[in-house]
């Protein structure tokens, strides 16, 4: 049988067939991870003509991995295990769109840098681009060490391959379930001992960024973050970003919804990033800093012998 067929979606794949009646089932492998089943319905058309099949409807069909709720425990026990490998340390949630061009990503370099100095702990992630790239690439040049819970579909770049563009594989972990990342992005802030210095910092991000910062602020909230001590945790209001996001939370104890002062008990809104260092500073009771968002250097004291 001969046919033609003429695929909208811009798939390199191969395929497997298999037929029911009038209607022709086609299993795609698409080399990346997914799997994609056709539905297509026959042309009426004699032998010996060619045949051509029309494309009726893309779906995904259900694997057994994704139903399994080993699978997922699985990935949240790979979680855990590269956290205590690299250590617990400071959670950055931000978008993946607010790439080198945009002003907040030299602002969240800066950010990464002097947090990851003053802090002397490592840096997390979604190991994805924008805002999360520029914690990380500060961090790194603060000489210190960054994790990652990379997630395969982000929006932006880096999506096409389930490998980092330049971070080590033993630094971070593609997740197949968001749950698994969610986890880790809770367990990497957890703070088990006095000596642990960890915060999460919310940087200016869309849905997935708002996503993460409602949930973990529900978990402090509800204290179920699953930490013996307090969380810093750290909204960045750059540029007035997230404005209107606290006027609706203001007047969400208008409603009632929240009790008065309720959201402002649960993180510390700063508007530069020399305002999120004293914060930080003065929560771990650790050296001051200057105004330009670096640590001052206590002067040695000299003595004649």
């Amino acid at each position: 049988m001969g046919f033609s067929f003429t695929n909208p979606y811009s798939i390199d794949c191969s395929f497997s067939v298999r037929t029911s009646n009038n209607h022709q089932r086609f299993l795609l492998f698409d080399g990346k991870g997914r799997d994609l089943l056709l539905h297509f319905k026959k042309s009426k058309l004699r032998a010996p003509q060619s045949r051509s099949i029309f494309c009726c409807k893309i779906e995904y069909p259900d694997f057994e991995e994704r139903t399994s709720p080993n699978e997922v425990k699985k990935e949240i026990q790979q979680c855990y295990e590269l956290i205590n490998r690299l250590g617990r340390g400071v959670v950055y949630l931000g978008s993946s769109r607010m790439g080198p061009g945009h002003p907040h990503y030299s602002k969240v370099f800066q950010l990464g840098r002097e947090v990851a100095a003053l802090l002397d702990c490592t840096s997390w992630s979604g190991a994805g681009p924008g805002l999360m790239d520029a914690a990380t690439k500060g961090a790194l040049e603060a000489g210190k060490p960054v994790g990652g819970f990379k997630i395969g579909k982000e929006a932006g770049e880096w999506t096409a391959t389930n490998f980092h563009p330049y971070l080590p594989s033993e630094a971070y972990l593609t997740c197949r379930f968001f749950s698994a990342r969610k986890h880790g992005l809770v367990d990497a802030a957890v703070r088990t001992s006095n000596s642990d210095k960890t915060a999460v910092v919310a940087l200016p991000g869309g849905v997935g960024t708002l996503d993460e910062m409602f949930e973990i602020m529900a978990l402090i909230q509800l204290e179920r973050i699953g930490s013996l001590l307090p969380v810093p945790f750290l909204l960045m209001n750059y540029d007035s970003f997230y404005t209107n996001l606290l006027e609706f939370l203001n007047d969400c104890e208008k409603w009632g919804t929240v009790y008065k002062g309720e959201v402002d008990s649960l993180w510390k809104v700063c508007n530069s990033n020399y305002e999120a260092l004293a914060y930080l500073a003065e929560f771990y009771g650790i050296s001051p800093i200057n105004k330009d968002g670096e640590t001052k250097q206590e002067t040695p004291v000299v003595t004649n012998p």
